[in-house]
């Protein structure tokens, strides 16, 4: 899969996806990341991507034109574009899974300032999409959790013993020691995790696990 970032700061993403999952995932060309920086879509010598709004208010928002041209450049088929905002839809896990499945190039416009004109959406079908009940400054922090969100779904980015959890769900882990003191208390490790059971023990994470 590749994604396709379109962000005025591509700087920004480049420590995040350099270390751990993401880059493993690179490197075996698994996954894919290119990035668009709409400045390089203007026309004039100051390369403006933001204006007044009409209606007036605080701030300025990005212009259509540029964001319009970065996503037209993308060449690829079998686009799923996606608008970073706090008014959108809330991101899932279903929606990670079903994504990897029906999609080979997700575009993630990321969206900043007092947003992006709101014409983007009907005339290139974008759907917009939110990582939480919160505002950011910018999409690109959302950006970055639905690429690591979405890369964990692709065949062959996780291992085995990943790939099982990731399965299951969530659930409360511990390691050694076996009891920790702190303050005079003393904190134990679950019995039942000690025990060896192995179907008591995937009993006790389905109940105080979370499925996603």
């Amino acid at each position: 899969m590749t994604f396709h970032i379109i962000s005025l700061f591509p700087e920004a993403f480049k420590s995040f996806f350099s270390f751990s999952i993401i880059k493993r995932a690179q490197k075996n060309k698994l996954v894919g990341i290119k990035f668009y920086n709409p400045r390089d879509f203007t026309k004039d010598k100051y390369r403006t991507v933001d204006d007044k709004p009409y209606g007036g208010g605080p701030g300025m928002a990005i212009k259509i034109e540029p964001i319009v041209k970065a996503i037209n450049s993308i060449k690829s088929k079998s686009n799923k574009i996606v608008l970073l905002s706090a008014r959108g839809k809330q991101f899932n896990q279903k929606m990670a899974r079903d994504w990897v499945k029906k999609y080979k190039n997700i575009v993630l416009v990321c969206g900043h300032y007092e947003g992006v004109d709101e014409r983007v959406k009907k005339i290139l079908k974008v759907e917009e999409i939110s990582i939480g009940p919160y505002i950011l400054s910018g999409g690109e922090a959302g950006a970055m959790v639905l690429v690591d969100a979405i890369s964990r779904h692709i065949p062959g980015v996780l291992g085995k013993i990943e790939s099982l959890e990731e399965k299951k769900g969530s659930y409360p882990v511990f390691t050694r020691p076996e009891v920790f003191e702190y303050k005079k208390r003393k904190y134990s490790v679950p019995k039942v995790l000690l025990s060896g059971d192995h179907k008591k023990i995937s009993e006790w994470r389905t109940k105080y696990g979370k499925i996603l």
